[in-house]
């Protein structure tokens, strides 16, 4: 039997879940388009769903064997998805509804980290009615502002002056969930992918902008990735295990994403978990796969087996 067919009768039918309808619609269409090709390039018997909210409505996965999601977002990235698979007895890559949506919600994971004693920027939560002055004295200036449920680094504003907090807080509002300041870490930025419940080598992310943004992200071309960066094997197991640990209490599953940022004095703080982190060619777990000489394409594969839940997989897949 040819490599292809056997892995075709191994893993199925696959519906590669993409596009949604929140605001990182293009970067999951660019995802999922990725592993579409790098799966059919597998011999793996996989087919391309664009979900928008109407084939949401009237989903039917009948024929599917397993869905290998790539939707970033509202509605693909917050357990909403998951659900939907979970009732549709449709095995699916990557977290639960329950880690999916700690995860999905920013807010959520620093109230549940700070009760397991992980480590992350102080916050105070915005309402309507804020006061500036107040917020930007416990905080200390500057900080950032944060939308709790966007993604991609849509709605966030770094906040230099008091004066600019209502400003920053529309922005915010403009996306899903509560706002929130939260002091700004001056430091270091990392990042740690996790692909079988396993870390993957740390990367350190150094761009010339104010922050690590949307344009940072995805468009500009002067952003650098370090990996491995200029740590100590001691520092780089710390930054791993720290972000497993993170992983771990917000019930996440298979693969995903913690960035992490460290301060001048080499404390640790948490900054948001991905549990289905970006697959494009600016996107950081591919990045980091590519350091242990794992290709795109046995990513999309180990990336795959976490759809089988009890932790294997098909045979030498």
């Amino acid at each position: 039997m040819k490599r292809g067919s056997e892995r075709s009768r191994r893993y199925g039918r696959v519906a590669v879940l993409m596009g949604g309808w929140s605001g990182e619609r293009e970067i999951s269409l660019a995802s999922g388009s990725a592993v579409l090709q790098a799966l059919l390039r597998s011999g793996v018997d996989a087919v391309a769903i664009d979900l928008t909210v109407e084939r949401a409505r009237n989903l039917d996965l009948l024929g599917f064997d397993r869905a290998f999601i790539a939707l970033h977002g509202t509605g693909g990235e917050d357990g909403t998805i998951q659900g939907c698979l979970d009732i549709a007895g449709v095995p699916y890559t990557g977290s639960g509804v329950l880690g999916s949506a700690l995860g999905m919600d920013k807010l959520a994971c620093k109230r549940l980290w700070s009760g397991t004693g992980l480590p992350s920027a102080p916050y105070r939560l915005l309402s309507p009615d804020f006061d500036p002055e107040a917020v930007a004295d416990a905080l200390g200036l500057p900080l950032i502002v944060k939308p709790s449920r966007g993604g991609s680094s849509l709605g966030l504003s770094r906040v230099d002056d008091a004066a600019e907090l209502r400003g920053a807080y529309q922005e915010a509002s403009r996306h899903p969930g509560a706002v929130f300041a939260e002091q700004w870490i001056v430091g270091k930025e990392y990042t740690v992918a996790i692909v079988g419940n396993e870390p993957l080598p740390v990367i350190q992310i150094e761009t010339p902008g104010r922050f690590y943004d949307y344009h940072a992200k995805y468009e500009a071309d002067t952003t650098r990735y370090l990996c491995p960066p200029p740590l100590d094997s001691g520092a780089l197991i710390e930054l791993q295990t720290l972000a497993l640990s993170a992983f771990a209490a917000i019930d996440g599953y298979g693969w995903g994403r913690i960035d992490l940022l460290q301060d001048a004095h080499g404390e640790n703080y948490l900054i948001e978990v991905n549990t289905v982190p970006g697959m494009t060619g600016h996107s950081l777990v591919p990045k980091a796969a590519a350091q242990t000489g794992i290709g795109f394409d046995e990513l999309c594969l180990r990336i795959l087996n976490t759809s089988f839940r009890n932790g294997g997989g098909p045979d030498d897949a």
